[in-house]
């Protein structure tokens, strides 16, 4: 019997948790759709991820004004995927700040991203129309990039730790407390999508960087916040793992049907039941097999792509 189309049949409202995880350091997540999060400054708001649409980002921040109504004044973007963006209007922030290649494939691919992902993804676009149109980066920058935070709260930095989830992800880092805002770089007991990924410098360098940091919470993409040292170095050994088996195993296949059967028989006793697996699978192999291929860039995404990829290697 094939299997719903990506998340297509996934309905079900997910459950939300809004966590203080120091002073004036928040984070919402759901069941493992993608996380965000906010920051007290001295007399404003950092927010971190903007969600889909803005129905759904007014609906976070009503909660977050339950713990503060100070304005925002910067959106950070980790990356460029529509789920993460094209809720930021309702944020009213005075800079939205992104890495210079997520601007870039904003411009590439945002479109036909947007329409990938709403298909894909249908249950987090709560009303679509409310959707103005791509969301633009008005700050961006290669390397790093830091917010003072003000009254005595210590520095904001922004961090391009290395291509991994896409080519623009970054890192937010509150080094006094030892906080990381990971975005999709890592997962937390939930699955990766790795369809617009570089998984040979993902798996290495990037995650080499994103440890060194020594945080002591992360919140990831998706998936439980990880409190510790412990719980983080194993958000991070997780997407490790999860990248290196996808490496073996598609580097060893014939073709890209058995690269997906491979992968999905090795991944599936550990990862089978986390959110997002069957979902990202089929992209995940068949980007990993153009990559190992000589395809350097991913190629774009579209909504007729997508069909055809999961009819391929999902149905």
């Amino acid at each position: 019997m094939a299997r719903p189309f990506a998340s297509s049949a996934d309905l079900a409202e997910k459950r939300q948790t809004l966590e203080t995880l120091a002073d004036g350091v928040y984070a919402l997540n759901a069941e493992g759709d993608p996380n965000v999060g906010a920051i007290e400054g001295e007399d404003f708001l950092v927010c971190f991820e903007a969600l889909a649409t803005p129905v759904a980002a007014r609906e976070w921040l009503a909660r977050l004004r339950a713990r503060t109504d100070k304005p925002v004044r910067y959106l950070v973007l980790s990356h460029y995927h529509a789920v993460r963006v094209l809720g930021a209007s309702a944020f009213g922030a005075d800079v939205i700040v992104a890495h210079d290649r997520t601007r870039a494939l904003i411009a590439e691919r945002g479109e036909q991203d947007w329409a990938s992902e709403y298909v894909r993804m249908p249950r987090l676009f709560r009303d679509p129309a409310s959707i103005p149109g791509l969301t633009w980066p008005t700050a961006t920058f290669s390397d790093t990039f830091t917010i003072d935070l003000g009254g005595g709260r210590g520095d904001l930095v922004l961090a391009h730790c290395g291509r991994g989830h896409t080519e623009g992800d970054l890192v937010a880092w509150l080094p006094r407390q030892r906080i990381m805002f990971a975005g999709d770089l890592v997962e937390s007991r939930a699955a990766l999508y790795t369809g617009d990924a570089f998984h040979r410098e993902w798996a290495s360098t990037t995650l080499d960087r994103v440890a060194s940091f020594g945080a002591e919470t992360l919140v990831g993409g998706r998936g439980a916040v990880a409190r510790g040292a412990e719980e983080v170095a194993a958000a991070i050994g997780q997407t490790r793992h999860f990248l290196e088996v996808m490496l073996r195993e598609v580097g060893g296949a014939g073709s890209v049907k058995e690269a997906f059967a491979r992968t999905h028989r090795a991944l599936a006793p550990r990862y089978g039941s986390w959110p997002i697996f069957e979902h990202c699978l089929p992209f995940n192999v068949s980007r990993l097999w153009d990559e190992l291929h000589g395809i350097e860039r991913p190629r774009v995404w579209t909504a007729e792509r997508d069909r055809e990829v999961w009819d391929e290697l999902q149905s």
